[in-house]
């Protein structure tokens, strides 16, 4: 059984399973237009969570400085780039021309 949880000023604000099911539409919508997250409750216990979803973005001087060499990349990003390019420019011929 999941234990209650204390709410302060800054957790998203609880609301009953019922009500989020019958009034499901207007709660993305306050999702959506306010920012707000919502905790979906089952008899006072949390069971799922409604929040917005955040997209990473980079400013046009951000994705510059990028392309100069001035922000160094992450290690694993680099190691996955150069594990598809090397899959992706791998010969598509076969080997052997005329099948035996």
């Amino acid at each position: 059984m999941a234990k209650r949880i204390r709410r302060s000023a800054g957790w998203p604000r609880p609301v009953a399973a019922t009500e989020a099911a019958k009034n499901f539409g207007a709660l993305v919508n306050r999702v959506r237009e306010s920012g707000v997250a919502y905790i979906v409750e089952r008899k006072g216990h949390p069971i799922a969570r409604i929040s917005p979803v955040t997209t990473k973005r980079c400013t046009m001087a951000e994705l510059a400085a990028w392309v100069r060499g001035e922000r160094a990349l992450p290690d694993d990003y680099v190691a996955a780039v150069a594990t598809h390019v090397k899959r992706v420019n791998r010969p598509r011929v076969p080997s052997a021309r005329w099948p035996s």
